[in-house]
């Protein structure tokens, strides 16, 4: 057994290779949960084609679980208590194996979204908890590499699961794809059964303990606030990436190889960011938030063709591979001492900007254009660029 202090918390684990084999369960069930969630994004239109709704009603299905996520996050963190993370893991992760196989049967959309309510829950749930559970698994030293390496399977979700999930739609009909993420659900399950020890529950959570960490700590705060702007940005725009390409004359057929392109600078994005988080973290979250202003203007002007908007996903796509990393380590840096309770605050941000960003994105495709969103996602990651201006300054002049 080896035992390592940090800080708060102690990482207890037979040993450094099985914590680094629970690491990748966990990079595995993050998968599989990120792939999930933004499932729709690349099957929007056959989804809506067969269950009569409009593209913009359509996206209710990334909406609905980004809603439900942002406030089971910490509900799930509370309600856990002295649970062992494993256990509190491998239910979410089942849930929401079954709730997508249940999607794939689906007869109408009220189903679907009913479906896609239970993968919120399981998605903020099982974030809040992985997020830092890092801290619990490795050595202290390992921790960034691992970090990065969880949130790895958010952006291999973008690099596999996303367009693989839409060629699985083009090939073999939407519910085949629902179906396949149903089991790979289980097959995480099975995973983190096997490869990850138990993990005592560390400080409880409570209820009292939230808004006493976003009121006490200015740096949680501002992270919340960077999380906001960049996610509702993004999402504002990428969840209608399929119509927005289509309507700048990119055929049919090209747009999974486009959503593989931009997953694929997303894992490089991401690894980046991770070698260089922990002694540039706020050049960090500048550089993301210039990226992806830049990309989404550029798609916006780029005009029509697979190539102008291939490179275009590659800039977007490193830009925004790099964000899940850097936002939550700027949140566990904030909060050293209350990892939990910070990162369930911010998963909940996080989702809710998800579906804030959905939503806000369907009703600018449905009553302005679908260009819209693209403008007015780079809006606020615009924004985004100023607030984290803004804290560098506040850092580096603090107040007397």
């Amino acid at each position: 057994m080896t035992t390592i202090e940090t800080g708060a918390s102690t990482v207890t684990g037979p040993s450094p290779v099985k914590g680094w084999l629970a690491v990748m369960a966990v990079t595995l069930g993050i998968f599989s949960l990120m792939t999930s969630e933004l499932l729709p994004v690349g099957l929007l239109t056959p989804v809506g084609r067969a269950l009569d709704v409009s593209e913009g009603t359509a996206g209710l299905m990334v909406t609905v679980p980004g809603l439900v996520a942002a406030v089971s996050a910490p509900l799930v963190t509370v309600a856990a208590g002295h649970i062992d993370r494993r256990i509190v893991l491998v239910v979410l992760i089942g849930l929401m194996g079954a709730a997508n196989l249940a999607s794939a049967f689906a007869t109408s959309y009220t189903v679907v979204l009913v479906a896609r309510f239970l993968i919120g829950v399981s998605v903020g749930g099982f974030w809040s908890i992985a997020g830092g559970i890092a801290l619990r698994l490795v050595p202290a030293r390992h921790v960034a590499r691992a970090t990065a390496v969880i949130f790895g399977g958010v952006e291999t979700a973008s690099v596999l699961g996303v367009p693989g999930g839409t060629l699985i739609g083009d090939l073999g009909g939407w519910r085949t794809a629902f179906a396949a993420v149903g089991i790979l659900g289980l097959v995480s399950l099975a995973c983190m059964l096997f490869l990850m020890p138990g993990v005592p529950a560390g400080r409880t959570v409570t209820f009292p303990a939230l808004p006493q960490v976003f009121r006490g700590n200015a740096g949680v705060r501002v992270g919340i606030a960077l999380t906001f702007l960049v996610i509702t940005g993004h999402f504002l725009a990428y969840t209608f990436v399929r119509p927005v390409l289509q309507g700048d004359g990119v055929a049919e057929s090209s747009i999974s190889v486009l959503l593989l392109t931009f997953g694929v600078a997303g894992i490089c994005g991401n690894f980046i960011a991770g070698a260089l988080v922990t002694r540039h973290l706020r050049r960090c979250v500048t550089g993301i938030s210039a990226v992806l202003t830049t990309a989404m203007v550029l798609l916006a002007l780029a005009g029509t063709g697979a190539f102008s908007a291939g490179a275009v996903l590659v800039l977007w796509g490193l830009g925004y591979g790099a964000v899940p990393v850097t936002l939550q380590t700027w949140i566990l840096d904030a909060a050293p001492d209350a990892t939990e309770a910070a990162t369930s605050l911010y998963v909940s941000a996080f989702n809710l900007s998800i579906a804030l960003g959905a939503l806000l994105g369907g009703f600018a495709v449905d009553g302005i254009g679908t260009t819209s969103v693209l403008w007015t996602g780079a809006a606020l990651t615009a924004l985004a660029l100023s607030v984290a201006g803004a804290a560098r300054r506040t850092r580096d002049h603090p107040a007397p």
